[in-house]
């Protein structure tokens, strides 16, 4: 590459960068880094809403046709389908359990490492790639998303390995150009699958301005080549226009709700001011963010192409997402790359003294492995217990109805065949101006009448759940809301914590 030519350390240079470097050492920090992130992913239950919402996803399309993401048998078009893909691979393989529910952002997690190594080592040397992987691995934002079960990781994976892609095409020469163009486009179109528009969006964000600023539009005409397009069509397109044909109406909700009404008002969840992210960031990523002045002040004296790559890729996310009202920590992963190069570079500057970054790597990796035990420990919410015992009481037959509020971990841990009912007021007018889980469950109805009608039962109707001539009807609900319950014969206790209640009642003759 033109940039790792020139080498952003003062000993850089490819030549630099290639002493020493070998597939059998790559291999090793890579495979290193694989067994790091997954040896604790699986010790902790799932936490709600989000790892019991997106882990009960994969288990019912494993159970379905694995086309369609349901949510309590209903069409979920939030999010597309690659991340529920991965877990379900690991689900075959493995069981369904915490591990595999995890396995999507574990993938994404690695694929960032892999892509952010491979590039510094080929630029900056074997010794400067190493520090990066190192620092990455141990921020505890990195290691902690990595085993957390929702889209971000995985989508700032692609997107990392999308933009690295393209700037390795935009150096290349004529020839060569296009197999990394494909390559990048390709990436795109797996992120796109991952989490959205944001997956072609954000790499041409920070790609496209890196290089017209340089005066560069022919490479920016280069990595719009239409094969390397088609190349991403070809990966994204087809589940999106198989879901259209299959629910007209789509990509409206999917395209437009989701990601423009969504990015353009404030009336989703997470409402946060414009500065939110610009301080999370460096809070996150402690105890390596002290050394980031270093870091820049290395930055300033670097030759410019991808001094500004790193510095525009960290403004780019981290103001993309500032703009919207509703703003989430994870939203800012994409821009973990750049972050950790910087402070790679800063430990760098005094290498004189390694004791001071050996100790910094024993504190972060103490605070990420403490943070994981922790919460496996003491896990701040969900209800694996009570999933487990319903799992193991309830026989063929039985129906589990859920009053008033959506346990999303249950079905998991119960391993219930059939959706739950959901018994609530469903023609509550409020219901549609609200981010929540009714919400959702609403606007999935829109895709799926049918089924929509059999398992979202308003209040009225719930003693009906009873009506039948065998086995059992199971009501889990919160504590708070135990007056909510229906009033049928033989309706009992089985069990309770403080933050869920199983009661069971036999089902009987109705009129």
């Amino acid at each position: 590459m033109v940039a790792g030519r020139q080498g952003l350390g003062s000993e850089g240079g490819l030549s630099v960068a290639r002493a020493g470097a070998s597939p059998h050492d790559a291999a090793t920090k890579l495979a290193a880094l694989a067994l790091w992130l997954a040896a604790t992913a699986g010790l902790r239950p799932l936490l709600v809403p989000d790892e019991g919402r997106y882990a009960g996803v994969a288990r019912e399309m494993l159970r379905g046709d694995g086309l369609v993401p349901t949510l309590d048998g209903l069409p979920y078009f939030h999010k597309p389908p690659l991340f529920y893909w991965l877990d379900m691979a690991a689900m075959h393989v493995v069981g369904v359990g915490e591990f595999a529910a995890r396995f999507g952002s574990l993938v994404g997690a690695w694929l960032l490492g892999a892509a952010l190594y491979l590039f510094v080592r080929r630029s900056h040397g074997v010794a400067t790639a190493s520090r990066t992987l190192l620092v990455l691995a141990t921020c505890p934002f990195y290691f902690l998303a990595a085993q957390y079960a929702n889209h971000d990781m995985l989508v700032a994976g692609l997107i990392t390995l999308a933009v690295l892609l393209f700037v390795r095409g935009a150096d290349a020469e004529p020839r060569e150009r296009l197999r990394w163009c494909a390559a990048a486009w390709a990436a795109c179109g797996l992120a796109l699958l991952s989490k959205g528009l944001i997956g072609v969006v954000l790499p041409a964000l920070v790609v496209g301005p890196w290089l017209l600023v340089q005066g560069r539009w022919r490479q920016v005409l280069g990595l719009l080549h239409p094969l390397g397009l088609a190349a991403g069509a070809l990966v994204a397109l087809p589940w999106m226009l198989a879901m259209q044909a299959r629910y007209p109406g789509f990509f409206d909700y999917f395209i437009v709700e989701q990601h423009f009404r969504r990015y353009a008002q404030s009336t989703f969840n997470n409402p946060r001011p414009f500065w939110f992210l610009i301080a999370a960031l460096p809070l996150l990523t402690l105890p390596w963010s002290a050394w980031l002045a270093a870091g820049a002040r290395r930055l300033v004296s670097a030759p410019p192409p991808l001094a500004g790559l790193l510095a525009w890729w960290i403004v780019a996310i981290v103001g993309f997402f500032s703009i919207p009202t509703s703003k989430l920590v994870g939203y800012v992963l994409p821009a973990l790359a750049p972050w950790c190069v910087l402070v790679a570079f800063a430990t760098e500057v005094r290498p004189s003294r390694p004791a001071v970054r050996h100790a910094v790597t024993a504190v972060a990796a103490l605070i990420c492995t403490g943070v994981a035990l922790g919460v496996a420990w003491r896990p701040p919410n969900g209800h694996r217990e009570a999933g487990l015992v319903l799992g193991g009481r309830m026989a063929a037959g039985d129906t589990v109805a859920m009053v008033d509020e959506f346990f999303m971990d249950v079905p998991f841990y119960a391993r219930l065949a059939e959706p739950a009912i959901l018994v609530g007021d469903w023609d509550d007018p409020e219901i549609p101006r609200h981010d929540n889980w009714r919400k959702e469950m609403l606007d999935a109805a829109r895709f799926d009448p049918a089924t929509a009608a059999r398992v979202l039962w308003p209040t009225a109707r719930a003693a009906e759940l009873a009506c039948g001539s065998s086995g059992h009807v199971w009501f889990v609900i919160a504590p708070h809301a135990a007056k909510r319950l229906p009033a049928v014969p033989g309706l009992a206790p089985v069990w309770a914590d403080q933050r869920i209640e199983l009661w069971r009642a036999p089902r009987h003759p109705c009129p």
